[in-house]
């Protein structure tokens, strides 16, 4: 009896966090729910300082809603991340962000196995196309 509550007692020591987690609270919840015009807005912030705002409408086309907003927090070692974004019908999902990732700007220099490999599948279709057609004849 005493060797299983020696390997119960065991079991929660190994469970147990080496450090205690500090609890994150709201600081602040301010929301305005959708109008009958599909008007909106969230602003939230808790207490390891995560913060995000995003307000709304639905004057887009056929009444889409269209928004924009900002989230911001802090990673576990230390570096803050903050991200704007705009989400409407003419572009879509539009995030901005130092920390997003950019594509090189086009036109750049294409690789030659690329275009090798290109020409090679361009070669393809135009041989399947030339045997359908005479498929098609016989």
């Amino acid at each position: 009896m005493k060797f299983v509550i020696f390997v119960a007692l065991l079991a929660l020591a190994a469970a147990k966090p080496d450090k205690p987690s500090d609890e994150v609270t709201v600081v602040r919840d301010d929301r305005v729910y959708p109008s009958a015009s599909g008007e909106y807005s969230l602003d939230f912030e808790t207490s390891d300082g995560t913060h995000i705002s995003e307000s709304g409408d639905g004057t887009g086309p056929d009444g889409a809603v269209e928004s924009q907003g900002t989230v911001r927090f802090v990673h576990p070692d230390g570096e803050s991340f903050e991200l704007k974004y705009v989400a409407n019908a003419e572009g879509g999902y539009q995030p901005e962000s130092d920390a997003l990732p950019v594509a090189p700007e086009f036109p750049h220099e294409i690789p030659q196995f690329v275009l090798d490999q290109i020409a090679k599948a361009a070669e393809e279709d135009r041989n399947r196309d030339n045997s359908e057609e005479e498929r098609s004849y016989e």
